[in-house]
Order: structure tokens, then sequence, then C-alpha cells
């Protein structure tokens, strides 16, 4: 199966601090990924580099074919890689269904795509997708007056109705009730039917609940990778998190 990113060797040198140190990273279609590690280990600058935010000193990111290393950001986007970042970004002073329009027509100004007449088709494609997040019965209500997880769906739903090949989420499940978390984890492998995942999180209950692969990184390097019971039975983590004083089932805090 040809992957659908890779990274060979990534370094990003912020004037002489190496935030990321020679990184490889291999993610294929329709996979969840998982990238774990302590604040400063380099994961989200990772996800700025994939997605054109940062631009890598050295190294390689390729999209299927495409060599991205060197593309703007927008043209990334506009390839298939949707990135959503940690705080909600999204207009609170518009209804729901309204940020929806302006997702699936991105390309247009604010003016236009509000005063634009919605094709049937679009239409039914940002129901499905509003029900799907369960806010269809909230399209009318202004997405400022949703709760903070509502918020968070509703600025993914507005990146997958792009149709992404590559989504990127930074701690998606922050701030969220434990329902709605719940809900978010079975979503984030509905999500992968159509397009591969790769999702920042420092909440291990989670991790360990939703994972099947799970890349650790450290110091902004790739410490290992492997599904999250290898990884908490690996030496280098236990080292790096624990010490050798302490048994590998109580890796807790990545």
């Amino acid at each position: 199966m040809k992957p659908v990113l890779m990274c060979r060797d990534v370094i990003v040198d912020f004037d002489g601090f190496r935030a990321l140190q020679g990184v490889d990273l291999t993610v294929y279609p329709h996979e969840v990924r998982f990238l774990i590690g302590p604040n400063g280990a380099g994961k989200t600058t990772l996800l700025d580099v994939i997605c054109g935010r940062t631009r890598a000193t050295d190294g390689r990111v390729m999209f299927f074919s495409h060599d991205i290393t060197k593309q703007p950001e927008y043209e990334i986007v506009q390839m298939g890689i949707a990135r959503k970042f940690q705080s909600p970004s999204i207009f609170p002073f518009l209804t729901v269904w309204e940020n929806m329009e302006l997702a699936i027509r991105q390309d247009r100004r604010l003016r236009s795509v509000l005063r634009a007449k919605r094709t049937e088709k679009e239409e039914e494609i940002m129901a499905a997708q509003l029900e799907r997040m369960g806010l269809l019965d909230e399209r009318h209500r202004l997405a400022g007056t949703l709760s903070h997880g509502q918020k968070q769906w509703l600025e993914i739903g507005m990146q997958l109705i792009q149709r992404p090949q590559l989504l990127l989420l930074d701690e998606p499940i922050a701030g969220m009730s434990a329902a709605e978390r719940e809900r978010t984890g079975e979503w984030l492998h509905e999500i992968a039917e159509h397009c591969a995942v790769i999702i920042v999180e420092h909440d291990m209950d989670f991790v360990r609940r939703y994972s099947k692969q799970v890349t650790v990184m450290h110091e902004g390097k790739v410490l290992c990778e492997g599904s999250i019971d290898e990884v908490q039975q690996n030496e280098q983590v236990i080292d790096v998190y624990l010490g050798r004083r302490k048994n590998a089932c109580y890796v807790s805090g990545m």
C-alpha cells in the first residue's frame, strides 16, 4: 500500500535550536496515528512542517508522490492536507450552517459565499456532515454559543467537508466532557474510513482506548513506534519517562 505521507530526516532549526532532529514518519491510507510525548518533544512542530506552516531546514516531506517540503501552506491545503489547531477556529457570529458554507466554498470571499445559491448536492453534503457530528439540530445556532466540544466538532467537520486525504489534529479533545471525548474517539475511526488522521494528544487514557499505532517523540526525535502496549514496554520510553526503577505498565504521563 502506497503511503499517504512520508517524512524523511526532517530537521527544523530555529536559530540554533533544533526543534526536529531528523524525524522519519510514514502514514498509510485509513490510518489513525497518534503522536505522543512531553511538551517540547516536537509534535506540533512536525504538524506545522507537514501543513507548510513551518519550513523544514532539511529533509523531505512527501504527500503521496508529491514533494511538498517547500510548498506554501495554501497549496498544501489545496492538495488535500487539512489542519485543525488546538483552539477552535470558527466564526462565532455566524450560524453552524453558515460556517459549513464557508468551508465548502472556501475559495470564495465571505460575502459571495453567503450570497451564493447553494446547490442541492452541497446542502446534502453539509447536512450529512452535521448529522454525523450530532450538530444537525443545532445548524441555526450561532457557532459561538456551542459547547467547547461542539465547537471542536464543528471545526473538524469544516475540514472534512473539503474532503482531505490527510487530517492533522492537535489535541482535539482538550476541554471536552467525558461523553464528548468518547464520541470523538469513536468518530476518529469513522473519519479514517475516508482519510488518514494524525493526532497529537497528551491524554494517555484516550490514547490507550482509541489508538492502534503510536509514535513517541522526545527532544525532536522519534523515540519509538508501535501499538500502545509495545510503546509502554519499550526500554527507551521507560528510561525517558519513568527511569528504570518503575515498571513499564505504569507508563502514563507521556
